[in-house]
């Protein structure tokens, strides 16, 4: 059979690099998206290729259009297909809520133009190829962040929350050939997160994360990735949703674990 292929926006590392190493253990083949250093999506094309897929590692910058219909057009020359797309490139700043002063609007439009533009400017680019493999699916990174009001910053909390909206509406523009869904992370620990924090402030919302949620666990990036491969590469009937991955701390961080 012709092998699937998947994207992974900002695929060099964290929930990005767990995804799709998971799609090309799984007999896709891939394409590692990076904004800066190839350096380590290069590392992470060389598992993807241990793993038997065929590998394109393409620098991408998603807030910019015309790089993400080169991306789209890479991957239709290569392989004549796309099955899944899973939007995970994301920025932020980090600054306390209360810190009203500490955001400028361009801060708001810096966030936006990767979180929410880039991710439908990626959907925008390959929506036509993926439309020729009806069950194709689309997955986009949210956070807890979109409806818990807590976050690296207000910016982030607002792009989240406007992604969720975008997933919502695609998803009925875009059936029944693409479905498309959203994944909300709680408390993911990857080094981006722990430098933007400090090694201080990490640590003790890592230990505040796990006492509040019924599973006493923070997130790791193969947990999101195993939720980005099923809404792909299974849940035929699902599309529109939002999927928590959050160790319960949605439902639950308010009450006490008993």
């Amino acid at each position: 059979m012709e092998r699937k292929v998947a994207v992974v926006t900002g695929s060099s590392s964290g929930i990005g690099a767990a995804t799709v190493r998971l799609f090309a253990g799984n007999g896709y083949n891939v394409v590692i998206n990076y904004s800066r250093n190839p350096d380590p999506a290069n590392a992470v094309a060389d598992e993807c290729r241990a793993l038997g897929a065929d590998v394109l590692v393409i620098q991408a910058n998603v807030a910019d259009d015309a790089q993400c219909r080169a991306l789209a057009q890479a991957v239709e020359e290569k392989w004549g297909r796309c099955d899944a797309l899973v939007n995970n490139a994301g920025t932020t700043k980090f600054v306390a809520a209360g810190n009203l002063e500490g955001l400028s609007g361009q801060d708001f439009h810096d966030i936006y133009s990767v979180n929410v533009v880039g991710a439908y400017q990626m959907i925008r680019a390959l929506a036509p190829l993926m439309k020729k493999n009806p069950g194709a699916g689309i997955v986009n990174i949210s956070s807890v962040a979109a409806v818990m009001g807590v976050g690296s910053s207000v910016a982030y909390m607002a792009s989240k929350g406007a992604l969720n909206a975008m997933t919502f509406g695609l998803a009925r523009a875009l059936g029944p050939e693409i479905r498309v869904n959203a994944i909300g992370p709680g408390m993911v620990e990857t080094p981006w997160l722990q430098n933007g924090l400090g090694a201080e402030q990490y640590d003790a919302r890592r230990q505040a994360y796990r006492s509040a949620t019924p599973l006493a666990e923070t997130i790791q990036p193969e947990d999101v990735a195993d939720a980005a491969y099923w809404l792909c590469a299974g849940a035929r009937k699902t599309t529109g949703e939002f999927m928590l991955v959050d160790s319960g701390f949605v439902k639950y961080s308010t009450l006490p674990r008993s």
